[in-house]
Formats: structure tokens, sequence, C-alpha cells
């Protein structure tokens, strides 16, 4: 059985087991999180209204920060040059288990 769910402005699809890093969310490393999928599949399909019977437990693995990227401007002939880098807090998160 697997769920695809939202958070961050994101969708995943996930089963358990699964290690996933979404965008950063409260919590410390070992706090519970119950998601509502918006899709599960599997033995019987359900999406809409329906999967928000259903749960998504998780639990918090780790807080970090990813790789740097780095964003460059350039302007021919008026020598515009500018580089700036990026990066990204995001929170791993573990699926225990789909319920419902």
């Amino acid at each position: 059985m697997f769920a695809i769910i939202q958070t961050g402005g994101k969708q995943y699809r996930v089963q358990e087991g699964d290690v996933i890093r979404v965008e950063s969310l409260k919590g410390e490393a070992g706090d519970k999180l119950d998601l509502t999928p918006i899709f599960v599949g599997g033995d019987q399909t359900v999406f809409g209204d329906a999967a928000g019977k259903f749960t998504v437990n998780a639990e918090v693995v780790a807080h970090g920060r990813g790789e740097k990227i780095y964003v460059r401007k350039y302007k021919s002939g008026i020598q515009y040059r500018r580089r700036t880098g990026h990066r990204q807090d995001y929170t791993a998160i573990k699926i225990l288990g789909i319920k419902g």
C-alpha cells in the first residue's frame, strides 16, 4: 500500500519504511506526526474526501540543510556579474505506516 501526501507545497509518494526529505517542519527528532494523504493506492484505491479517513504515521528523524546551490547573474556588455548561494532547510521523516 502506498499514499501520496502533500506538505510544503509539494507532493510525495510514500510507503511504509521510506525516509524522505520534506520542507522544514516543526518538531524535534523522535516526534511523531500524523499526515493526511490525498491519495491511497494498493489493495484499494481511494482519493478525495474518502482518503481523509486514512492517516500516514511518520516520525521526525533529523533536521538539516541541503547542498549549496549557486545562482549566477550576468549581463553582457556592461560588466554586470553576481553570484549568490542558497541552502534549503529540510526535515527528514520516516514513514511508520498507513492506517485507515
